[in-house]
């Protein structure tokens, strides 16, 4: 038998075996979270609890991964009118939702204007909110068969036509100096307007009556007010009288053209939310562009985010922190977390004290408020595909 002698291995021979181990490691670490167990809660609705560290703090997330051929959204404000706050699980559970997701920004304060959205709302075709600064928003669109969603930044707002001259105007908001502000049925019993403005009450795309120097209008259930203040005021009732004729119509682009128009058109809900994490499969986070701050971004909070994943499925997430069991989360982080769950696109919603995810009767997150789950302004409510709501 041939004597062989084995000569040490080389450092260079060491270290290359120790990267690729470490190489395969990283692999089985990925193919580990891409098959990450979620467990099937009801048909079409899968759940996943996940604890991961980041930086050395330990992060707690939930997934709900959805089947849209097997369940329907919907977009539903706090206490179904456009101002006010409500939590989320008592939005969902007066609705019947079997799961529900905090959704967009909204205006947080102790005025009667609280839960006014800070940014694009549609509920049921009729805009609530219009857009800010062009940012990302989720659009739904309810099939028969099957719920579609689009991501995408979008700019939307009502206009009035009169006489051929275009306003574009400010939805049911709080009414500010100079200001126009059109006031639809599903904000308020009144238009809470003070008395130094001007309001029209509108039927039928005319002017039916005029109230000068006057304001907590009653809002009318088959029309609008318009309402202006300032030098709004003097403009438009120099144009307007008994009579005259106003078109209403909404308008909508993107600052990306990349949303087509039949998805506007097809979508009877939109929620917007900022920024953007993820554009067809890479990780893109235009918190720049959608005039949101690098603080916001980085900085760990709880979060709530919304992702379309490769195999059609959609996908909620939201993100434990401010507490010792979990740290929160930066927007780069969770984008990143959500390209390894599959996800092509991906958007960030409302965080910080209001993120929470609701789930067959009981909150299944950890919310960070010292006084447990905060009122927000709106939620995405999930339901089995056949349920009437």
């Amino acid at each position: 038998m041939k004597n062989i002698q084995l000569r040490p291995l080389s450092y260079k021979f060491i270290y290359f075996r120790y990267l690729v181990f470490l190489l395969c490691g990283l692999c089985v670490l990925c193919g580990e979270i891409r098959a990450q167990e979620f467990k099937t809660v009801r048909d079409g609705i899968e759940y996943a609890e996940v604890t991961r560290e980041i930086s050395g703090q330990q992060v707690r997330m939930n997934l709900l991964r959805l089947d849209l051929t097997k369940v329907r959204l919907d977009v539903v404000h706090a206490m179904d009118a456009a101002i006010g706050t409500e939590k989320t699980s008592s939005i969902a559970t007066r609705h019947g939702a079997f799961a529900a997701i905090n959704a967009g920004f909204f205006r947080l304060d102790n005025s009667i204007f609280a839960g006014d959205p800070a940014g694009l709302l549609m509920i049921n075709n009729s805009l609530i909110s219009e857009s800010l600064n062009g940012r990302t928003a989720l659009m739904i669109a309810n099939a028969a068969d099957r719920t579609n969603v689009e991501l995408g930044r979008a700019n939307v707002s009502n206009n009035i036509t009169i006489k051929g001259k275009v306003y574009e105007v400010e939805t049911n908001r709080e009414r500010g100096k100079d200001d126009i502000v059109i006031y639809m049925p599903m904000f308020h019993r009144t238009t809470l307007t003070d008395n130094s403005g001007i309001e029209f009450i509108i039927r039928q795309d005319r002017v039916r009556q005029i109230l000068d120097l006057s304001g907590n209008t009653a809002i009318p259930c088959n029309g609008y007010i318009l309402s202006a203040s300032g030098s709004k005021r003097s403009e438009l009732s120099a144009i307007l009288k008994s009579g005259t004729k106003i078109r209403l119509s909404l308008h909508h682009s993107s600052p990306t053209e990349t949303i087509p128009d039949r998805i506007f058109g097809q979508s009877e809900d939109i929620v917007g939310g900022v920024p953007q994490l993820i554009k067809d499969s890479k990780v893109d986070v235009t918190w720049q562009e959608e005039k949101s701050s690098k603080s916001f971004v980085e900085t760990r909070h709880p979060r709530t985010a919304v992702a379309k994943l490769k195999d059609g499925k959609f996908l909620m997430i939201t993100v434990d922190g401010r507490s010792e069991s979990s740290g929160g989360i930066g927007l780069f982080y969770l984008a990143n977390y959500l390209l390894e769950l599959g996800a092509t696109d991906a958007m960030n919603l409302d965080g910080g004290g209001s993120t929470t995810m609701f789930l067959d009767g009981k909150v299944v997150n950890h919310p960070s408020d010292k006084e447990g789950e905060r009122k927000i302004s709106d939620a995405i409510l999930v339901f089995p595909r056949g349920k009437i709501h």
